[in-house]
């Protein structure tokens, strides 16, 4: 009882533990001279520098690639995960900005602030996004995950510092974001704020398909297995007061990622050290641990609707894994595509455009965004990579290879 008692007090104290907001500088900084009006959608991405924290929007063209636009001030600060040698990958995560398109609305973390800040997404413009209220309290430290339920109306963090769990929120598009009662959950992890890792460090927050569970990855720390925390959400959004941990398949050990499988209750989770589990919640008992030969670091994937294969990112290796799940959760790789030597490539998203999809790479060692146009299974091509560098410099935006974070994308409809 004591120790309950304990870890309640922890965790109402980490609601007053939101560091002071930056000095207000320009509020958006702009790296184009005329934003594009016919966009298809934009790209978001933060800067989690730790004296100020921004979102960097790019229109997403016609033709599926990037035009820089602006960067915008997110009323927070960013921070770093305590690791030797220091590097790439800042949070230790994937999710640390989340677009919904049918909320209208994108979120982001501050990990240094510990707070959440919502932002509206003006259609007509996707890049034009414009803040909503003040960021709120994390209610834990260390926030690196966030999770939008199907229709954008709820907001999860998963918080990954000394008071780690996860917390939701109701979605105001006036107010902004407002705690949801029975949802301030912990993962109860031995953490340190700014959270130790990559091992043994929280990952990814997702709600599951249907959105009756919400799901926290949780790197192991080797030999010991990580795990995928699955709380049960009811209809108002409260979550089970315990959570039911799932072990990774035999093989599996640092589940990272996690991507929904269509249709499926299960999700391929990545695996850096091996390379990616599939995770079968169903009685199918159909998990399995897949080897990517030569992988150094597998932790990001997405899901592309139009060949129906999954894509995963290596920040060692800077190499694109396609791969196939059947319908019998059966998982082969299609083919790898390599991207330039040393761009560290992580957070990934896929967005269709004109029918086709694309998938977005952020490569903070190079400072660039990689574009692919996925034409069809096993043939994906490289299209652009936008230079960050140069633009960003010249409107005054630092970004720094280590710091560099997230990748989301928004259609318009």
């Amino acid at each position: 009882m004591q120790l309950a008692l304990a870890v309640i007090a922890s965790m109402l104290a980490a609601a007053q533990l939101v560091t002071a907001v930056p000095v207000r500088r320009h509020e958006t900084k702009m790296m184009t001279s005329a934003t594009k009006r016919n966009a298809a959608g934009a790209v978001y991405f933060i800067t989690n520098e730790a004296d100020e924290n921004r979102i960097i929007a790019a229109s997403i063209n016609s033709d599926g690639t990037l035009s820089l636009d602006r960067a915008v001030a997110t009323r927070g600060v960013g921070s770093h995960g305590i690791t030797d040698p220091q590097g790439p990958d800042a949070l230790f995560s994937q999710g640390a900005i989340k677009a919904s398109a049918k909320g209208q609305v994108l979120a982001t973390v501050n990990a240094g602030s510990n707070t959440v800040s919502l932002f509206s997404i003006d259609p007509t413009s996707p890049t034009n996004i414009n803040r909503i209220g003040e960021p709120v309290s994390s209610q834990g430290e260390f926030p690196m995950s966030l999770a939008f339920s199907s229709d954008g109306s709820r907001l999860c963090v998963l918080n990954g510092g000394t008071t780690n769990g996860v917390n939701c929120y109701s979605v105001d598009k006036k107010a902004g974001l407002r705690a949801l009662p029975n949802t301030l959950r912990s993962l109860g992890l031995n953490q340190t704020t700014p959270a130790t890792g990559p091992a043994g460090s929280a990952s990814h927050l997702v709600f599951s398909e249907d959105g009756k569970q919400l799901m926290a990855s949780v790197k192991g720390v080797p030999p010991t297995p990580g795990i995928i925390a699955v709380w049960d959400v009811a209809d108002d959004g409260s979550l089970s007061a315990d959570f039911n941990a799932v072990s990774p398949p035999s093989g599996g050990l640092l589940p990272f990622s996690m991507t929904v499988i269509p249709g499926k209750n299960a999700v391929l989770s990545t695996d850096p050290g091996v390379g990616f589990d599939v995770f079968d919640f169903s009685s199918g008992n159909q998990s399995s641990a897949v080897k990517i030969d030569g992988q150094n670091a597998t932790c990001w994937s997405s899901f592309s609707q139009k060949t129906g294969n999954f894509y995963l990112t290596d920040i060692g290796t800077a190499i694109v894994t396609e791969v196939n799940v059947d319908d019998n959760l059966k998982a082969s790789i299609v083919k790898q595509y390599p991207q330039k030597s040393g761009s560290a490539t992580i957070d990934n998203d896929i967005a269709t455009v004109n029918g086709k999809d694309f998938l977005y790479v952020l490569a903070p060692g190079a400072k660039t965004v990689e574009v692919l146009s996925l034409d069809s299974p096993g043939n994906a091509k490289h299209v652009q990579t936008l230079d960050l560098a140069g633009p960003t410099k010249a409107a005054g935006v630092t970004i720094n290879t280590n710091n560099l974070q997230g990748m989301t994308s928004f259609i318009r409809q």
